[in-house]
Parts: structure tokens; sequence; C-alpha cells
């Protein structure tokens, strides 16, 4: 997730690409949150101390971690995710997971009746879903698309190569649906 936002300018790394202002900086500042709340405070172990206020903007308001502020260092929203890892990593190390039931079992979670929601698929769901938001969102900044920085897992295309594929895909959404293809055109025309 992170080299997506690698070797960008801040404004680039900032920037919502999307009608819904989706942005890779606010990708990154969104997972880091959601993690330390799936792994940190579903199992009574938050990140945060009690009255200690998080080092980045957050409120309750929608989309709001979804964006970084102009103080909001990047370098700390990355920082911030790496933590979110460390401190995931130590919170499952420190659970003594049974199985069982329709959810985790865990043994003396805090303020619990033993037992706790599955929060990896959620959370593992989500993640997947904003690393697929960062691989497009990079991929109109700069073409950079893949699965990783050493093996992108695509075709080793030129430029040419992708714009003759992306006019084949073009070529056959237009011959699937003409009268679609005319509706869009419209829209482009218009600003949409």
């Amino acid at each position: 997730m992170l080299w997506k936002a690698e070797g960008l300018s801040e404004y680039d790394v900032r920037r919502p690409l999307t009608p819904t202002g989706t942005n890779l900086l606010g990708l990154v500042k969104h997972l880091a949150a959601v993690e330390l709340g799936y792994f940190g405070d579903t199992f009574g172990r938050p990140y945060f101390a009690k009255g200690e206020e998080p080092d980045f903007h957050w409120t309750r308001e929608p989309e709001d971690d979804l964006w970084a502020r102009p103080e909001e260092a990047r370098d700390a929203l990355t920082g911030l995710y790496r933590a979110a890892w460390a401190h995931t990593d130590a919170v499952l190390a420190e659970l003594p997971f049974r199985r069982g039931g329709p959810g985790a079992v865990v043994a003396g979670a805090p303020g619990r009746d033993d037992t706790a929601p599955r929060p990896g698929p959620s959370f593992f769901g989500d993640t997947h879903r904003h690393a697929c938001h960062a691989d497009i969102t990079r991929e109109l900044l700069d073409g950079r698309a893949g699965a990783g920085r050493e093996d992108a897992n695509l075709p080793e295309w030129d430029g040419g190569e992708w714009s003759a594929y992306r006019e084949k895909v073009e070529r056959a959404a237009r011959e699937a649906d003409p009268d679609g293809a005319e509706r869009a055109g419209e829209r482009e025309v218009a600003g949409a």
C-alpha cells in the first residue's frame, strides 16, 4: 500500500482524483486509523492511551479520515500506518485465541465476556478494497500500476502497446452498446 504513495509530490499524494475525493495519503491515514480500531480498540488495547490525543486530525465527520490536512506530514501518517502494523502484531501475539463459536474467542479480553467479533475478515476486506483504490489512483497520476514495486504482475508493455490494448477494450464496449457510448461521449463533452 505505502509504495503507491512513494515518489510523488505533496500535491499529488494528497489531491483528489475521483468525484468522491479519493487520494493516496488519505487512504493511508484511513487504513492506519481503521487498523488501530479493529485490532487495538476491539481487543481492549487501544493504541492511544486514555485521554491521549492522536497526533493526526480525527473527527467523527463523514470522510474526515480520508484526506490529509496541510499540517499533517506525510511521514507522520505513513509512520502511523507502520506503527499500526506493529501494534496489531503485538496485540495478536499477546492474546490467547481459542477456536469456537461464530467469533474469535479471546481469553481474558478486558471488559468482554471472553469473546470478541472476528475483526480479520472485515479489516482485510477494507484494506484490499482501498489497496485497489490506491492502485487505480496511482495509475491516474503517473501510469504506475500493478501489485508491487518489483513485480507489477502486468505485461511489460510500452505506452503504445497499452494504448492499443485500451483502444481494443474501448471498441468492444462501443460495439456492445453504441447508444451508451454516445451518451458517455455527450457527458464527456458536457464535462460530467
